[in-house]
């Protein structure tokens, strides 16, 4: 009977050691007072104020803008000189062989505003009709690479569907397409959730991203697969954990406003 009784006692003490600490922390009931649903309330921390644009076309109190219309200052070519595309009447427009240009600034995850337009004038078809892209984390260091949102113009322009305006390009398809008439201006807001890697180069946590087009949800917290390839399948490189924005030339004449980003 001693040793049940022993028993009995161990057996309590082990109970009481594997409590829940949520279920120690809660408050005391009978200070509430009879306001029994304050137990859910929680205070701290309090989210900071911001001023919200009030319309498309103005920046969030807190966000970086990366271009106001008036010059491409927040800008560079990869090869570290200034960006040469062209800016008229509070827009820049891609300058076909001058190559990409990256922002000075380096970002992991965020949130992305752009604005973009294809030419008026149709002068091909598929891939090479209004081509451009938003590139995140993009890495010289490793050569063309990046995490492709791809721009084109997708309006009565059919090509393979993981490569029409506001694909993951070549791994998601969006969900609709879209897009407006060319020579109208359109619009990206997109979610990315910078890729983790360990210190000795795996990766922990894939990237995602979500993209509205036009204010349409088009691709839904979609999985990355890795960096953009246009020949062969997308992998993951072990990189920095910020790393610049970058605008493709690809010889088209897609022009640009409006950009901001809020580092998340």
């Amino acid at each position: 009977m001693k040793i049940f009784k022993n028993l009995l006692i161990l057996i309590g003490m082990f109970s009481i050691s594997i409590i829940p600490f949520n279920l120690v922390a809660q408050p005391d009931l009978s200070k509430l007072k009879g306001e029994i649903w304050k137990i859910t309330e929680i205070w701290e921390p309090e989210p900071i104020v911001i001023v919200p644009g009030n319309t498309n076309r103005e920046a969030p109190s807190d966000a970086i803008v990366l271009f106001d219309g008036s010059n491409l200052d927040s800008w560079v070519h990869k090869t570290g000189e200034d960006a040469e595309w062209s800016v008229q009447d509070g827009y820049f427009t891609v300058k076909p062989g001058s190559g990409d240009i990256l922002t000075k600034q380096s970002f992991g995850s965020c949130q992305l505003h752009v604005e973009w337009m294809s030419p008026f004038i149709i002068e091909s078809e598929g891939q090479g009709r209004g081509n451009s892209g938003v590139y995140f984390m993009e890495n010289t260091k490793l050569g063309d690479t990046g995490y492709e949102v791809q721009v084109l113009d997708s309006y009565n322009n059919r090509t393979y569907s993981n490569g029409q305006a506001a694909s993951v390009y070549k791994q998601h398809i969006p969900l609709v397409n879209a897009s407006k008439k060319p020579g109208e201006w359109q619009n990206y807001d997109i979610i990315f959730n910078a890729p983790v890697f360990s210190d000795d180069g795996q990766l922990i946590k894939h990237a995602y991203l979500t993209v509205f087009h036009n204010g349409v949800l088009v691709q839904n917290n979609v999985q990355i697969q890795g960096y953009v390839k246009f020949i062969g399948y997308p992998e993951y490189k072990a990189h920095p954990s910020r790393l610049p924005i970058k605008l493709q030339d690809h010889s088209n004449l897609v022009s640009y406003r409006n950009i901001w980003i809020r580092e998340l």
